[in-house]
């Protein structure tokens, strides 16, 4: 079977016997695709440091029939995260990006519009300012994924929220006005919303060099990232790194 050729970022890559690795890929051509490298840990020609997480690569590879894992066989490194400086808090928050792509992803189904937020997102994942490219992505993630509610009315009685207090809950699927909301819910502010309209509008880099605290939108990460919690059924454990952290 002939080579296939894609551009791809790398998700995760795990020890797999003496000198292979199993390794996800986001590819652009085809989506999550999980292969073995072989002999990673001994061939610098073929793959260098091109399977540290989050590195874009130009993926060389094959898929077989009836075979899950698809092999590798050689990467290009495009563009490396290790490129520049990693502080614990970039880190954290590349695995996090990692994190969401692998959970949220099915496997072997293109995602150009993914694949793209993607690259723009870790363009901007610079220094220890994180917050900012976090929030843009995770927003944009849900809806492409199709899970973000409407922002602007109350799920159970339609009323609308502009102007208005609005609140969210672990077990609900959108926003709720003052009289509806559950026991135990969140407030989101208008000032979040509003930023969550601006970032419908605009791309990442518009964002970049504004000043960002954690405190900044944090109430739209956690009202988005309980919805991706809901929907894939466990806890992301990078998201409860960040939620903790004294970034």
């Amino acid at each position: 079977m002939a080579l296939m050729e894609s551009e791809a970022i790398v998700l995760r890559s795990y020890p797999l016997r003496e000198a292979d690795l199993l390794v996800t890929l986001f590819t652009r051509a085809e989506g999550k695709v999980r292969g073995v490298a072989r002999s990673a840990k001994k061939s610098k020609r073929r793959f260098g440091g091109a399977l540290e997480p989050l590195t874009y690569v130009r993926a060389f590879y094959d898929v077989r029939e009836r075979q899950e894992l698809a092999r590798l066989d050689a990467c290009e490194v495009l563009e490396s995260p290790l490129a520049t400086e990693v502080t614990y808090v970039r880190a954290v928050a590349l695995a996090h990006v990692a994190e969401l792509l692998d959970e949220l992803l099915p496997d072997r189904e293109a995602n150009d519009a993914i694949f793209r937020l993607s690259l723009s997102v870790l363009h901007a994942l610079r220094g220890s300012d994180v917050w900012m490219p976090l929030t843009y992505f995770e927003l944009w993630l849900t809806r492409l994924v199709g899970f973000l509610p409407e922002l602007t009315e109350c799920i159970v009685c339609g009323r609308s929220l502009n102007g208005s207090r609005a609140y969210f809950h672990a077990l609900a699927d959108g926003l709720m006005c003052v009289e509806d909301k559950r026991l135990a819910s969140s407030e989101i502010s208008g000032e979040s919303r509003a930023l969550a309209a601006q970032m419908f509008r605009a791309p990442v880099e518009s964002f970049v060099g504004e000043p960002w605290a954690k405190v900044h939108g944090s109430d739209l990460r956690k009202f988005l990232i309980q919805i991706l919690q809901r929907h894939i059924e466990k806890k992301l454990i990078t998201a409860g790194i960040l939620e903790k952290g004294e970034f």
